[in-house]
């Protein structure tokens, strides 16, 4: 199980090797994706809160990138956060997210991205539920939607 520490380590110190990689260039994704996506997943766009597809949606599966296909989250770690956008406790896999500190708009975050293709997923913050305390807070058009 991750941890705030954990997050903050990786973001620090480098992290985890990814299972692989999908690099492509900004004509490439542009061409793969439709805009919406492309604006969040490649330009750090943040699509708004509780008008996009998985803030309500609790149905069983798994959540992929949108970029490339990785899981990123099963279902059963999702919960209603009062957020806006879709929440999780834990990613699929340690390896599936890489961790990035955003000082952003004079804000202190740590960004989320796919560790595989490096696609823009949203932030994740400690102040989720136990027992590990996190809560990645993902833009709905970064994930698809598997059974």
């Amino acid at each position: 199980m991750l941890r705030w520490k954990d997050i903050i380590t990786y973001a620090k110190y480098g992290n985890p090797e990814p299972p692989r990689r999908v690099e492509l260039s900004d004509a490439e994704w542009a061409a793969r994706l439709p805009p919406g996506r492309f604006a969040v997943l490649r330009q750090q766009a943040t699509e708004p809160p509780y008008r996009n597809a998985y803030c309500r949606a609790y149905e069983p599966g798994r959540y992929a990138c949108a970029g490339c296909g990785t899981v990123l989250f099963e279902a059963d770690e999702k919960y209603h956060a009062i957020s806006g956008w879709p929440s999780f406790r834990q990613p699929a896999a340690r390896n599936a997210i890489a961790y990035f500190f955003d000082e952003s708009f004079n804000m202190q975050r740590m960004e989320a991205r796919c560790n595989v293709c490096g696609g823009h997923l949203g932030h994740v913050f400690a102040d989720g539920p136990e027992p590990s305390g996190l809560r990645y807070c993902m833009n709905s058009a970064s994930l698809l939607k598997r059974e």
